[in-house]
């Protein structure tokens, strides 16, 4: 398909892997100029090598979303590379901290929120100067359906989700005369790195192995099309890691 943004710029956050992954993958298809960052620098370059990059349309960074100052450093080095970006795509976060309400404490709680909510915060603030700038903007949080349909067992992630459905729409209110366009993205299960792990997990805590037939995958929920080149993991070696 043609989106028509051939030539713009897009960071990605939580591209090490999963849907960010496959984002950036389409994105490049469509002449797109992609500039990654997820928390690994090692996983982070070993993704980025993935995607076959041409002519040097493929950057990246390591930074962590709950660290101000690697957000900082992030912003800077984006700028000496790219420049104003068009698209910011966030699709990092975590599942974070697991188990039924009255097992959950406030660590937990202020983990969880501080990577997927205030993460979200942080690199939109960074960011929004130069998606405003431009005239033309595009900004994609990566959400869930579990921001309107809650587990019983993941309280603050679906909360922290809940809260990226409200910041959208806010942001999409206040800047959408400018001519910046916020969007949600709201996927049922999809078999990424971080949700193999998280159900490897729930399958050993409750003796049963969980069932995969019904979960969607990151090629299709990206934008529908079959990857070109395998993604740099396995689902044996997933991690909990940037939530995508």
């Amino acid at each position: 398909m043609d989106l028509r943004i051939t030539g713009k710029k897009a960071l990605i956050t939580g591209g090490g892997s999963g849907i960010g992954w496959h984002t950036a993958q389409e994105l490049l298809h469509e002449g797109v100029t992609v500039f990654l960052t997820d928390r690994d620098p090692e996983e982070l370059a070993r993704a980025a090598d993935a995607l076959d990059p041409a002519e040097g349309r493929v950057l990246h960074h390591a930074a962590d979303v709950t660290r101000l100052e690697e957000i900082e450093a992030l912003g800077a080095a984006v700028q000496e590379a790219i420049g104003d970006i068009d698209i910011l795509v966030h699709a990092a976060g975590v599942t974070g901290a697991q188990g039924l309400f009255h097992e959950i404490d406030d660590d937990g709680w202020v983990d969880t929120l501080t990577t997927d909510l205030l993460g979200a915060v942080r690199i939109t603030r960074q960011f929004l100067p130069a998606l405003r700038r431009g005239g033309w903007g595009r900004l994609v949080f990566l959400t869930s359906e579990d921001a309107v349909q809650p587990y019983d067992d993941e309280l603050p992630y679906c909360a922290s989700k809940a809260g990226l459905l409200a910041l959208s729409k806010g942001l999409s209110r206040t800047y959408a005369r400018e001519g910046l366009l916020v969007n949600a993205v709201s996927p049922a299960f999809i078999r990424t790195p971080m949700t193999d792990a998280m159900m490897e997990k729930r399958s050993c805590s409750r003796r049963s192995a969980p069932s995969s037939s019904r979960s969607g995958r990151t090629s299709s929920s990206s934008a529908g099309a079959s990857p070109r080149r395998s993604p740099p993991w396995s689902p044996s070696s997933a991690r909990i890691g940037p939530r995508s």
